[in-house]
């Protein structure tokens, strides 16, 4: 109802764009939108059945001239092994990509943890996608110029005290609502300390909020929102809930800021900011902390492992260690 549209006219011919959580929602149409304007896009999915029928989906409704490429990759967010294996076969494909989108996201009722014994939410969230970004940096930064743009929410601003030391929740009480907002402060924080570290590189990160969308990660929100500890916080999810059906974006409309990020020429200037309706805008004060987003990267490396791993130098061959790390 009240969406911006991204209005950049810049088209992606021949660039190479990798979007997780492509098979449906937001992730669906931003593969849409970048296969209408020339991309070669790789849709990772953890769900191949449910990506191929997306493929196919995109193909049908989008005809005509100047179009892109589709190709489908197996990515399960929640497992460094799957991740590994995703990275190495796109490195092994691809010369160059210019376009890193990670977009996959879930809400989850009940705590769970990952193989590699991460709560699931800050696992699928940031974690996953900390990893699969790291392990793809030095073809990135080859193909530079290039882009980066991570997904967070507005749930971002309701999480205040991050605890690095209890991220599992093995110290305190679980609550779901109050974890996903603590994956999507992550994500911030990586956005903006990832941008720090990649200056004077050629590649420019991002990171959006796609407003209140129709899809499932937005139904799951009434299943959870009430094991929030904190009656405000319940208060205002329920408001936002009731008004969201008046005003709930499509998917195609909450992929626009990721668009916007994606090609406009006014943000490729730009970099380490968090984007709402196609602009600039200010997130919360936890979210601007620049010792945090240190501490967090420091942490980040130590639970994936990458500690040794200098993800920093351009490279198009993919290196030794990479090929250690990922068979």
């Amino acid at each position: 109802m009240f969406s911006r549209n991204c209005t950049s006219k810049c088209r992606l011919d021949g660039k190479v764009a990798i979007v997780t959580g492509s098979s449906r929602g937001i992730g669906k149409a931003t593969a849409k939108e970048l296969y209408k304007i020339g991309a070669n896009v790789i849709m990772a999915c953890i769900d191949m059945k449910e990506a191929e029928q997306a493929l196919l989906d995109i193909k049908t409704e989008v005809q005509g001239d100047g179009l892109g490429t589709l190709v489908i990759e197996e990515l399960d967010l929640s497992s460094f092994s799957s991740i590994k294996r995703c990275a190495k076969r796109i490195l092994e494909r691809e010369n160059l990509i210019h376009l890193l989108i990670n977009n996959a996201g879930l809400v989850m009722s009940k705590k769970i943890l990952t193989e590699d014994g991460f709560e699931t939410q800050f696992a699928v969230n940031y974690l996953g996608h900390f990893l699969f970004t790291c392990l793809l940096l030095p073809r990135i930064i080859y193909s530079s110029p290039a882009r980066i743009i991570n997904v967070s929410s507005m749930g971002h601003t309701y999480f205040k005290n991050y605890d690095f030391d209890d991220i599992n929740y093995d110290l305190k009480d679980y609550y779901p609502m109050e974890a996903y907002c603590q994956s999507k402060l992550a994500n911030i924080l990586f956005t903006k300390e990832l941008a720090t570290r990649l200056a004077g590189t050629g590649v420019n990160v991002y990171c959006v909020n796609p407003g209140i969308v129709k899809t499932d990660i937005h139904r799951a929100f009434g299943y959870t929102c009430f094991q929030f500890n904190n009656f405000i916080f319940n208060f205002f999810l329920l408001y936002s809930l009731l008004i969201s059906y008046f005003i709930m974006k499509t998917p195609h409309q909450g992929a626009q800021t990721t668009i916007h990020c994606a090609i406009d020429e006014k943000a490729g200037t730009e970099t380490g900011l968090y984007y709402s309706e196609c602009q600039v805008k200010e997130p919360s004060s936890v979210a601007k902390d620049i010792i945090l987003a240190k501490k967090l990267w420091k942490k980040s490396l130590n639970m994936v492992g990458l500690t040794n791993f200098d993800m920093f130098k351009s490279s198009e061959t993919i290196p030794t260690v990479l090929l250690d790390i990922v068979i």
